[in-house]
């Protein structure tokens, strides 16, 4: 099903042969994402539907397959050939750490689970919308091995081995979560402040927040220690 914003929205596609799992995450994302497109669908046989939209990320069921299971290796392969820049989070059932890791090496950006809160789901998407990746296991379980795309292995790589020896992404929360995507931008405080309807002094905290739980001391520390990159190369302080 598609829900229409507009031609150049942003969109996430969900993929799940659940109805209830599926129609339940767009109605949260509707809410949490405003002027946000999302098109849902069973199968990645409905991927094409989605051709020309400005596709985010793209959320897949795992339906309890193995991460190496061919059937799960044809959907990654479908998304692939038609949204190469996209990245894919997969939802899963279990919290089996192996799988996770396994997942993470392959180039999956985000593993969310069954079991983890509403509002860290929510902290982790964001962040995973922002270029980063997310996953509630401890990290430092996670770091062994090289990914599977060679051009982004070392970037990858280093995204995982920074975020295990710091705070885990769950220790954002949701606000912090979305003055870092906009960080991630290279947004002031001003203009972040603008397009989260927050004023400047609150801006300001979430950044000083940010900074402290990241032990960094500016902006382009921040973006650094999250294997962000700003997209105009610009640094400035909190201040």
């Amino acid at each position: 099903m598609k829900r229409r914003i507009g031609r150049d929205a942003p969109t996430v596609i969900i993929i799940d042969h659940h109805t209830l799992a599926r129609t339940t995450i767009v109605k949260l994302l509707e809410h949490e994402l405003a002027g946000w497109d999302f098109v849902d669908m069973v199968s990645t046989e409905s991927l094409d539907r989605a051709l020309g939209m400005d596709v985010r990320l793209i959320a897949l069921d795992l339906a309890g397959r193995s991460v190496e299971s061919a059937c799960l290796l044809d959907d990654l392969t479908a998304i692939a050939e038609r949204f190469p820049d996209a990245p894919v989070a997969l939802l899963s059932s279990t919290d089996d750490v192996s799988i996770a890791s396994q997942a993470l090496k392959m180039g999956i950006r985000g593993f969310f689970t069954t079991s983890i809160p509403i509002e860290i789901a929510l902290a982790g998407l964001r962040l995973v919308l922002a270029g980063g990746i997310f996953c509630p296991q401890p990290l430092d379980m996670l770091t062994n091995g090289s990914t599977r795309h060679t051009d982004s292995q070392d970037g990858d790589q280093r995204v995982i081995e920074a975020r295990a020896h710091g705070p885990e992404l769950a220790d954002f929360t949701p606000r912090e979560a979305d003055v870092l995507a906009e960080l991630q931008r290279g947004c002031s405080n001003k203009v972040i402040a603008g397009k989260l309807n927050l004023s400047g002094h609150t801006v300001k905290m979430h950044v000083q927040h940010i900074m402290r739980k990241l032990q960094v001391q500016n902006r382009t520390e921040v973006v650094a220690r999250l294997g962000y990159r700003l997209t105009n190369g610009h640094d400035a302080t909190a201040s």
